[in-house]
């Protein structure tokens, strides 16, 4: 364990948001797929509401072309505002969309050379901090945020963590596994993480699900490292070589996952948002029922 004092605060969190979205093209031919919306909120919000929660002050946003309305969102809509005023109408809607001038930074990854690649170009930002990274595509909902749960067991241990999942071992080979050491509670400690294992090399079937923090010592990792699995400077490949240098830990989130970027993962995740909502929730539940009716195997 870290001493508490030399633990610093984790005040920066990483949006990779440069991809493509071809999963769901025609949809993200001109919209960024982080803008499709669960029920009434795009994703990108999800995961900033999640950083906010945990106390995450700075916002950095890795963008690729095309992506200006993912910024766009956050940034003051003046004609929109003006008219829903003078309508009468209150603005409480967008509250989340509001950013403090200056929290929030893009810088573009012009090449998409993978997950790595993308971190790495946020190095200038992120200087010598310990940051959070987001992947919007993963979302996740609990009692307690991901992130939240993360930078409370962070306090706890320094160094770096990532939040896992449980899944079926024949899973494994489309994700990030760990191996794992010591296990308390909620956290296991890393002595080792493999990108998309073999099922039966795979060192156990907990799967790295899309939060992370990290210690800034990764950047200098990723300025030399050469390609990885799919021919792209793969993240876990750097994390990996971090590990016995300083503590590295997973923490077993405690909510739900729901992969948006499948479109199986998308529908999930609408219907079982729309399902926990006090506005909706029992509408979209007779829906549901109805449909399963009039849909029912032959």
């Amino acid at each position: 364990m870290m001493h508490s004092r030399e633990i610093k605060p984790v005040r920066k969190a990483v949006f990779p948001v440069a991809g493509l979205g071809t999963r769901f093209l025609p949809a993200t031919k001109a919209i960024p797929k982080e803008m499709l919306p669960i029920v009434d909120r795009p994703l990108i919000q999800y995961a900033v509401d999640e950083a906010r929660e945990a106390g995450i002050e700075q916002l950095i946003f890795v963008t690729g072309r095309g992506k200006t309305a993912i910024v766009e969102h956050f940034d003051t809509a003046f004609e929109l505002e003006a008219t829903m005023e003078g309508r009468g109408k209150s603005l409480d809607v967008l509250e989340p969309t509001r950013i403090k001038p200056g929290n929030l930074v893009t810088v573009r990854q012009q090449v998409p050379m993978g997950l790595g690649h993308a971190i790495w170009c946020a190095r200038a930002v992120i200087g010598n901090e310990p940051f959070a990274i987001f992947l919007p595509d993963e979302l996740m909902i609990g009692k307690k945020g991901c992130m939240k749960q993360m930078v409370e067991a962070y306090h706890k241990t320094g160094g770096n963590l990532i939040s896992v999942l449980e899944v079926p071992r024949e899973e494994v080979s489309s994700y990030g596994v760990i191996a794992p050491g010591k296990s308390e509670g909620d956290l296991t400690e890393v002595t080792g993480l493999v990108e998309k294992p073999k099922v039966e090399a795979a060192p156990s079937n907990l799967i790295i699900s899309g939060r992370y923090i990290l210690q800034p010592e990764v950047m200098t990792v990723l300025e030399t490292q050469g390609k990885g699995a799919g021919g792209e400077i793969q993240l876990t490949d750097a994390m990996a070589q971090m590990i016995g240098h300083q503590p590295f830990h997973a923490v077993t989130f405690e909510g739900k996952r729901y992969d948006c970027g499948s479109k199986v993962g998308f529908v999930e995740a609408t219907l079982a948002l729309a399902l926990q909502r006090e506005d909706m929730g029992a509408e979209v539940r007779e829906m549901a029922r109805k449909l399963l009716g009039e849909y029912a195997p032959a």
